[in-house]
């Protein structure tokens, strides 16, 4: 069968990538998706049951950090745009393993771009029609502060966790790609996530569940941290717009201008969820920070 374009989307068996693979798979049947996750703790391919017969879609199971593999992929399928949310992506977890966050949110990204870069220079029409499109976090920026005031594409970059850090290094390189060698890049930040098929370790589903298992549910601090919330369908149509219409070399914000201190989320969640369950006295603890 023959395609308009073959779209690479890594992470896709993610939370945000399995809404991003349905959205392109259903939306464009003249493109061929194919779908590359490492399926570790947060790929699941139960999130795409619906779509896994799809004459245009194409499940592949890889790391973004195997060069010869990610080579292989683009030949063979004749890669012409990469939409990239493979990433570690867990502040915690970061804390405790700084190094395969590193590993896999920097070189495996510098992994993709030199895949691109090569097989895309050897055709005739080089970087023409194609396009390499990043996906990372509003978290390069630092702290939101709750006076009104938001990240813009001009925020200074202030990380402060192995994981924003090495998200703001992917960030970079990306860039770097477009200015040295002409790729034709374009980079997103996005807040919060939140919606259906989220894992459970992130702060509402973790809520949730802890509320209904009646466990207590760690606040770190007086959980004053305030953070943008992004319902991951929302998320999902700008990446198709973007992908589509954003400008090369550009960065592109994407919120959801819904601020919110954890604490007062965590207490709408708790006055939620004993409505719907009827469930009361839930302890709210503070954790030690690892």
């Amino acid at each position: 069968m023959n395609f308009k374009r073959n779209i690479l989307i890594t992470g896709g068996a993610g939370f945000i990538g399995s809404h991003v693979v349905r959205l392109f798979v259903n939306q464009y049947p003249e493109y061929h998706i194919i779908n590359l996750d490492k399926l570790t703790y947060a790929g699941n391919l139960a999130n795409l049951k619906d779509i896994e017969n799809a004459a245009n879609y194409t499940f592949i199971k890889a790391d973004i950090c195997d060069f010869n593999k990610i080579m292989d992929i683009f030949k063979q399928y004749q890669i012409d745009g990469v939409i990239h949310l493979a990433a570690e992506s867990h502040v915690d977890r970061s804390i405790k393993d700084p190094f395969t966050f590193a590993q896999t949110n920097i070189m495996g990204t510098l992994s993709l771009l030199q895949a691109a870069k090569l097989t895309w220079e050897s055709l005739p029409e080089k970087f023409e029609n194609k396009r390499f499109y990043h996906i990372s976090t509003d978290e390069v920026y630092g702290a939101l502060k709750f006076d009104g005031t938001l990240f813009t594409e001009e925020t200074k970059y202030q990380p402060h966790s192995p994981y924003s850090a090495s998200k703001a290094s992917s960030d970079h390189f990306v860039r770097a790609f477009h200015d040295t060698y002409g790729m034709p890049t374009i980079v997103t930040n996005c807040s919060n996530n939140y919606g259906p098929y989220q894992f459970p370790e992130k702060l509402i589903p973790l809520f949730i569940n802890n509320i209904r298992q009646g466990k207590e549910l760690p606040v770190y601090g007086k959980g004053e941290n305030v953070r943008d919330w992004l319902y991951v369908e929302d998320h999902a149509r700008a990446i198709d717009i973007i992908f589509h219409k954003g400008k090369i070399a550009d960065t592109y914000n994407i919120g959801g201008f819904n601020e919110w201190k954890n604490i007062d989320l965590i207490k709408v969640i708790i006055q939620t969820v004993d409505r719907l369950l009827g469930l009361s006295l839930i302890h709210i603890s503070e954790p030690t920070r690892p």
